[in-house]
């Protein structure tokens, strides 16, 4: 059964608290109500964003006072008397800081009336918007929002990422800013200026403590041009996508996944991996299943190359690690043949998830000291008539089995008169690593048996060997059966 490639549509936006904005207030005025702690506060922030900002009040604290003998950026004019809807006239923004309700909802009718966003603090009801959390790398900014339910908890998410984001990133955000005319100037392509953004992203995320210079803005240059026509040409990436769990994934994964122009995914990639993609990105179901509907190997080589010599910079994503029966090889002859750049970005394979959700040391030397891994069925369907059986019956071996389901009763039969001991502990594994992993332990004698009665959802991985011992514990998210 074959089926062609098909466009995967992506999910609609999920609903939104509030609608994350970041104004441009530089050189604007910004109307401001109380000379209170917190209000001081908030003239800063506005200040800090280059506005202007009038605050109006009877009498100041000290921290207004303090803030406005020395801004951050903006002008801070102290206003000695109450506010007035006049005042509203060609504001950008308006705050209010009140004690009293009736005050709030009079100071927000006024600047509605006026077109003026307003916010009013510590009380959303009478808000047009809402200040969050913020992680200030300017002009790197993130502002952090939990619409008001949980401010501590924002304020935690905002410490985790300012211990994730170096301090450095402030510089290389304000080269960007101020090289991107220079960059235009440089008569790169459209593609090459790309290129240049994404050879400048590589080395300010691993070399952000150092300061931004412009030999480095050169030798960038330089290394794009170094790629003469090449740069202008798509490419293809073969990403691994590990066994299931999105948070598997390796870095250099998610930066493949947010640069792609196209992915080209797998049934059995886990949807929760395509959320790490750009949004923009097309997504396009190429899907291969055992035994079930599946598109031509050769349709996906043709789909690969034609994106690619469009310009396009394709990823390949597959279940797993590429490289381990995920037919790379012939992928990488296909864009070989067409001139097409290709590189590998390997992934977790389902062994290695397997085992780790299961507790188990591959290798362990008290029982292991080989580990193999092998396919259970040929390009036409059925067992292979190559398997090393003399290894698979070895008992210091740790063989993990992939695509077994059809096959492993005619593999255990001729693997046990192959010498293979009956009593060889086993384990079948179906989506390993995902929140609905199930497994089935027994020896590998029983196991074919068991296998064919709980009909496990795909994919399914068989591990035997002395190391899958029924003793070891089993994370209690795993459905298992002895």
């Amino acid at each position: 059964m074959s089926r062609k490639p098909s466009e995967s549509r992506p999910a609609r936006m999920a609903k939104l608290a509030r609608l994350p904005v970041f104004f441009a207030l530089s050189g604007k005025r910004v109307v401001l109500a109380g000379g209170s702690h917190a209000a001081a506060w908030k003239a800063e922030l506005m200040s800090a964003s280059g506005a202007r900002v009038e605050v109006y009040a009877d009498e100041f604290s000290d921290e207004m006072r303090a803030v406005a003998l020395d801004p951050p950026d903006g002008e801070i004019v102290l206003v000695e008397r109450p506010w007035t809807p006049a005042d509203m006239t060609g504001a950008a923004m308006a705050i209010g800081a009140f004690e009293d309700d009736g005050e709030a909802a009079v100071f927000a009718a006024a600047a509605r009336a006026a077109g003026v966003p307003v916010n009013v603090i510590d009380k959303p009801a009478f808000c047009d918007f809402a200040f969050g959390a913020i992680v200030n790398r300017s002009p790197l900014v993130i502002g952090i929002s939990t619409d008001g339910a949980a401010p501590v908890f924002a304020q935690a998410v905002r410490a985790k990422l300012e211990a994730l984001l170096p301090n450095g990133f402030a510089a290389w955000a304000a080269a960007a800013s101020r090289w991107r005319d220079k960059v235009k100037a440089t008569g790169l392509s459209f593609a090459g200026r790309r290129k240049f953004w994404q050879v400048f992203t590589a080395h300010a995320v691993t070399h952000a403590e150092a300061a931004p210079s412009e030999s480095d803005f050169d030798r960038f240059v330089t290394e794009v041009r170094g790629l003469g026509a090449a740069v202008d040409s798509g490419t293809v990436t073969l990403v691994g996508a590990g066994p299931g769990d999105p948070e598997l994934l390796t870095l250099r994964a998610v930066r493949a996944l947010q640069s792609a122009d196209v992915i080209l995914f797998d049934d059995l990639v886990s949807r929760g991996v395509l959320d790490f993609a750009r949004r923009e990105a097309r997504k396009m179901l190429v899907g291969k299943t055992g035994f079930g509907p599946s598109c031509k190997q050769d349709d996906i080589n043709a789909l690969m190359v034609s994106l690619a010599k469009q310009g396009k910079r394709v990823v390949r994503l597959k279940g797993g690690d590429p490289l381990v029966f995920g037919r790379a090889g012939e992928e990488l002859d296909a864009c070989e043949a067409h001139g097409i750049k290709a590189e590998i970005v390997p992934g977790i394979t389902a062994a290695q998830g397997a085992a780790a959700s299961l507790g188990l040391s591959l290798t362990d030397r008290k029982y292991s000291r080989r580990l193999q891994y092998i396919t259970g069925h040929a390009k036409n369907g059925q067992l292979p008539d190559d398997i090393d059986w003399r290894s698979l019956a070895d008992p210091v071996t740790t063989t993990a089995i992939y695509m077994p389901v059809r096959t492993l009763a005619t593999l255990v039969t001729r693997a046990l008169d192959e010498g293979l001991d009956p009593a060889t502990p086993a384990a079948a594994i179906a989506r390993a690593t995902c929140p609905d992993q199930q497994v089935i332990r027994s020896t590998i004698s029983e196991l074919p048996v068991r296998l064919d009665e709980a009909n496990l959802p795909g994919p399914v991985l068989v591990m035997l060997g002395h190391t899958v011992r029924p003793q070891q514990a089993v994370p209690s998210r795993a459905a298992v059966t002895a």
